[in-house]
């Protein structure tokens, strides 16, 4: 019978002791939340009343539907619509889908914020478990790579005894030739597989929350009304980092919801540009950056419910009204970002 090996100096067993369950903890619990939090789903001002709803289940044109629709989106939140200038509805759910919402044929619902469905959490990845998913990446990271750190020095050690007949006091023979270099072979390429191919998923999120896309929009960019922009809902790293984590950052790390907004409503930028490329607008020709007609509203996400524009976003009226704001067209503004 082998007897097993163990570490033998104290100190080193309270580090590998404190370490694993930590980071084991973490794992644990932001994977849970990514598991069992429910995808947020749009609110009840985005569906159809009962009038509109019978008067669009009985047209057949789809000139006339769209008709209705615009008329019940007048007064929502929605500045984006599909490639053809439509007014994005889901005819599954029944509701004009909000920005950056998408139904889930997994779930069978319309998911806010809608980044995938993982087959591995069982569970839509969204506005309501984002961070989480972010969070779950990267503590089995840490995990991964603790224990794939912590067997290497043993792993080279069952592999590299000394292989002479009278090698009993080698000093390359600190561990016996046991089965257990096997276990230990196994355990590290697991460690190390999933390492890497846990890391290339966690630098893919960590780029697109950099950039304030979702996997969705990586692929087919938001259409606004100036057209295509993948870049529409960017406001720099550091704003983009704080929709997603929040402004408290002592909570960024602890697997509890902090995002800003409430999932329906997000900022937008006003030029088709990395922020990185943003030069500053003048406040003194705001009619020279907002354009004749620019199509972003005068508050995309009230203060109350996003501080990004509190904080660093200064947001201008461009100039008095005209006819068409008169006749119920909301005004244009211009953003003035720091560079």
């Amino acid at each position: 019978m082998y007897q097993p090996v163990t570490i033998s100096s104290t100190a080193e067993k309270v580090v590998y002791l404190v370490i694993f369950h930590l980071s084991f903890v973490m794992f644990v619990w932001s994977y849970g939340k990514t598991i069992f939090t429910s995808p947020a789903s749009p609110s009840n001002e985005f569906c159809l009343s009962k009038a509109d709803k019978e008067q669009y289940e009985k047209e057949e044109r789809p000139e006339s539907q769209q008709e209705i629709l615009r008329r019940a989106a007048k007064d929502l939140p929605i500045y984006t619509t599909t490639a053809s200038r439509a007014i994005r509805y889901c005819d599954r759910c029944q509701l004009i889908k909000p920005d950056r919402c998408h139904h889930c044929s997994a779930c069978d619902i319309c998911v806010l914020k809608m980044d995938h469905h993982c087959p591995w959490v069982n569970n839509c990845v969204g506005f309501s478990n984002y961070k989480f998913f972010l969070l779950f990446l990267m503590y089995s990271l840490l995990y991964c790579l603790f224990v794939a750190a912590t067997v290497l020095q043993y792993f080279i050690k069952f592999w590299t005894l000394c292989r002479r007949k009278a090698a009993e006091n080698c000093p390359k023979n600190e561990l016996p030739d046991t089965h257990a270099k096997f276990h230990v072979l196994f355990l590290f390429f697991v460690a190390a597989m999933f390492f890497i191919s846990i890391l290339s998923l966690f630098s893919y999120h960590c780029w697109l929350v950099g950039k304030n896309r979702s996997t969705i929009e990586t692929f087919r960019a938001p259409t606004f009304r100036n057209g295509p922009d993948k870049n529409g809902f960017s406001l720099g790293c550091s704003k983009n980092l704080r929709e997603v984590f929040g402004d408290e950052k002592k909570y960024w790390l602890l697997p509890i919801f902090t995002s800003l907004g409430d999932g329906c409503n997000f900022p937008t930028r006003l030029v088709i540009m990395d922020p990185e490329q943003l030069t500053v607008s003048s406040q003194n020709e705001p009619a020279k950056s907002s354009g004749a007609n620019q199509p972003f509203p005068t508050r995309p996400l009230s203060e109350s419910k996003n501080r990004l524009l509190a904080s660093d976003s200064q947001w201008v009226e461009s100039g008095p009204e005209d006819e068409n704001v008169k006749s119920g067209t909301k005004k244009h503004i211009i953003v003035s970002l720091e560079s």
